[in-house]
Order: structure tokens, then sequence, then C-alpha cells
């Protein structure tokens, strides 16, 4: 089975400059665990490169959303977060109240696609988003 092809090789193909600074951003992306914002991002890359500016993550970032390399998702707090778009098909619920966010799979929305689809015509897009709410631990207390 062949290995998924990495970040930069797929910017390089695509004709894009691998700079450092740009290395050091796809490199936190696929090894986070996790979803990882572009604040988490720049501390990483400010421990390796100290005059990287923040705004270079940012507008790297929007580079690779561009492209379709990460999705970015908004799961509360303020701020976004983002990760390999190959790893983005799953969905989120997160809880206004705790903050915990539960991944659920993305064929929970297949018949809202279909519903969509026949009854408006509508091509939804359902990659990778987190839906707001109150989990059942916080519904008890």
């Amino acid at each position: 089975m062949k290995a998924e092809r990495s970040l930069a090789e797929i910017l390089r193909e695509r004709g894009y400059r691998l700079t450092p600074q740009r290395m050091i951003v796809l490199e936190a992306v696929e090894a986070s665990d996790h979803h990882i914002s572009a604040e988490e991002i720049h501390t990483k890359a400010h421990a390796r490169y100290p005059y990287m500016n923040i705004s270079t993550v940012y507008r790297t970032l929007e580079l690779l959303k561009e492209l379709d390399l990460v999705a970015e998702t908004d799961l509360g707090g303020g701020r976004l977060v983002y990760h390999p778009a190959g790893k983005a098909h799953h969905h989120h619920l997160v809880c206004r109240k705790c903050g915990k966010v539960q991944d659920i799979d993305r064929t929970v929305f297949e018949r809202l696609r279909d519903e969509l689809k026949d009854r408006y015509g509508f091509n939804a897009e359902f990659e990778h988003m987190g839906i707001f709410g109150t989990c059942e631990a916080c519904r008890g207390q």
C-alpha cells in the first residue's frame, strides 16, 4: 500500500515554493494528532524560527485551505483550527457549556444531503464542521 503524499510534496508538484517558513507550518499541521490553531502553529514555529511572524502562518494556512489541503473548523472558543484535509471526513459535536468535543461520523449527514438535493436541487458539502449544542452530561445537571 502506497503511503500518502506529504503536503510539501503536493505543493511542490503544484509549483509552489517551499520556503523554510512554509515547511515549518506544513510540518506542524501534519505532525499534530489533533486540530491545531494558527497560534499553536506559531508557537511551535517560533521555537525553531524566531523571526517568523504569525501573519506568515495565517497566509500559509489560507493557501493550504484554498488548495483543499487543510480543513478549517470552528470548534468554539473564538479560534479556528486546522488539520490535513485527508483527515477531515468527520464532524464534531461541541458542548457550549463544558466545551467537550465529540467526533461523529460523516454518514450521519447522508440523509440530510440526499434530502437537500431531492427537495432543493442543492449539493451540500458536509466536509468538516462543528455542531454546537449541549451534551448529555450538561443537560442532566
